[in-house]
Order: structure tokens, then C-alpha cells, then sequence
């Protein structure tokens, strides 16, 4: 019992530890702390300038139903936030995108695998002797 619960521990242990899964461990910390920002912006900056043409918090809009009071405003300033957040992350990519472009070496063409039979004009592996289509000897000097 005790081989088996160090084997699961040393298997936990190389995943948690492995490159990706600690990628994703800082991207859910940054995304965590900028998902505060967006927050911020939304429920300090940007609901209080749309809230002044109702003249009021964009928040604080609510009804109620049999004594259930639904907070229809939260709900509007949660779809600001994630409209906000996911237009930030789309630029974010789109300039991680430009950057990877910029910084992409353009690849050498391949260098050719094939020739053409100078005797009845097949495409052949380059390094042939006889053509495979006419028996044809080919020379070095026929590449």
C-alpha cells in the first residue's frame, strides 16, 4: 500500500511540476489580478458615466418578484466587465500574434527532390541513374 501512494505522489509530483501546468498556474494568477482591474474599471469609471443618464449607480437597478429582489444591474455591469475583458485579451493576442510574425525567420525553399528525364520528360527521384518510365541512362550532366 505504501509503494502505490509513493508511486501517486511521485506521478503528482512530475505533473504538477511539469512546464505547462505551471504556465497555467501564473496565467490563472495574472487573470485573476486583471480581472480585478477590469472590475474596477467598470464598477468605479464606466457604470457610473452610463449610470449618469439615468442618474443613477448602473448597479443599484433592480425589481423585485414575490419579494425576490432580482439585480438586473449586476448583471449588466458583469456582461461590461467580460465584454471589456475579452476585447483586452483579442488585442493582446492580435499584438502576440504581430510580434510572432515579425520575429518568424521566412523558411528557405526545399530543396528539390526530383528531376526530369531529359529523354521522354517523367519526373524521377533525383538521384536516379535509369529512368523508371523509359530505361533511359542518365548522365551527370542531365540534372
Amino acid at each position: 500500500m505504501g509503494s502505490v501512494m509513493k508511486k501517486f505522489l511521485q506521478e503528482f509530483k512530475s505533473f504538477a511540476l511539469r512546464g505547462n501546468v505551471m504556465d497555467l498556474s501564473v496565467a490563472v494568477i495574472i487573470g485573476g489580478a486583471f480581472q480585478a482591474i477590469v472590475s474596477s474599471l467598470t464598477n468605479d469609471i464606466i457604470s457610473p458615466i452610463i449610470g449618469i443618464a439615468g442618474s443613477m449607480d448602473f448597479s443599484s437597478y433592480t425589481f423585485s418578484i414575490n419579494g425576490s429582489e432580482i439585480r438586473y444591474g449586476a448583471f449588466i455591469t458583469s456582461v461590461v466587465n467580460f465584454l471589456i475583458m475579452a476585447f483586452i485579451i483579442f488585442l493582446m493576442i492580435k499584438l502576440l500574434n504581430r510580434i510572432t510574425r515579425l520575429n518568424k525567420q521566412p523558411e528557405a525553399p526545399a530543396e528539390p527532390t526530383t528531376k526530369t528525364c531529359p529523354y521522354c520528360l517523367s519526373e524521377i527521384p533525383k538521384a536516379a541513374v535509369k529512368c523508371c518510365h523509359c530505361t533511359s541512362e542518365l548522365s551527370e550532366a542531365s540534372e
